[in-house]
């Protein structure tokens, strides 16, 4: 299977997995890149998978189902256009003889759901999560909570190493930036950073991140990291017993303030 990220929108990637002669897609926000690339490789649309209801995940599904007949996959709490199968933790999505886990992850939206792909045939597991876990960083709190955006990432966080991190903007390097300011002395962020202006300069993407790296960079992973909890205590002027959920709020709330 071949992945791709399509630019969709400003900062979109529609992720698409291509085998050849079929093609499964995730979060089609927009029809035409998802059709154009059909077309140009002669596939056949096997399935679209969508992490949450939100119009740039979610604008295209109609159409390409229409025009395809590919079946939808979605998270059972939201309003995803429909007919779809409706999913929620601990199911299994079937396309192209792949088994797609579901893994609940509540946050951004209050139904969100990721798309877990285990390691098969030598290939490194991947992992479809939308706007929960970015590279460097995490969605905004919409419709959930932060406690339950930490038990998300939570979640996430805890699959093998070398899982492939499919999100769905190309925020890295704002987040790394604001990274930088929870932990400046974090040499593994220094040199990421590096890395990922490297790629934009040249215009590609810095996804897939993989989770071993985000566990080194992302401080929204590490929110329980003593460099993080202090810069965040100082930063907030947070009790130095509050809780998890607390100090996970106020970075995030310092993340939305950031400029």
């Amino acid at each position: 299977m071949t992945l791709v990220p399509l630019p969709a929108f400003n900062d979109n990637y529609i992720w698409m997995l291509l085998d050849g002669s079929h093609a499964i897609v995730v979060d089609p926000g927009d029809a035409q890149p998802v059709w154009a690339a059909l077309m140009r490789d002669r596939l056949q649309l096997a399935a679209i998978l969508v992490t949450h209801h939100h119009a740039d995940h979610t604008g295209g599904v109609a159409a390409l189902r229409e025009a395809t007949g590919a079946p939808v996959f979605g998270p059972a709490g939201e309003n995803i256009p429909e007919p779809f199968t409706p999913l929620a933790q601990g199911d299994i999505a079937e396309a192209l003889g792949l088994r797609f886990e579901v893994i609940d992850t509540p946050g951004h939206t209050a139904g969100h759901i990721a798309f877990f792909l285990p390691s098969r045939d030598g290939q490194a597991p991947l992992l479809f999560c939308g706007d929960t876990l970015f590279s460097g960083g995490c969605g905004r709190l919409f419709e959930g909570t932060p406690a339950q955006m930490l038990a998300s990432l939570d979640a996430l966080g805890s699959l093998p190493g070398d899982t492939q991190v499919c999100c769905a903007h190309e925020y890295t390097l704002s987040n790394l930036r604001f990274a930088q300011a929870v932990e400046p002395a974090n040499t593994e962020l220094t040199q990421y950073l590096a890395q990922c202006e490297a790629l934009r300069a040249l215009g590609r993407p810095t996804l897939p991140s993989q989770l071993a790296i985000e566990h080194l960079i992302n401080p929204f992973l590490r929110s329980r990291e003593a460099s993080v909890l202090r810069a965040v205590q100082a930063h907030a002027h947070l009790a130095a017993d509050a809780g998890e959920a607390d100090v996970f709020a106020a970075l995030r709330q310092w993340k939305n303030d950031f400029r």
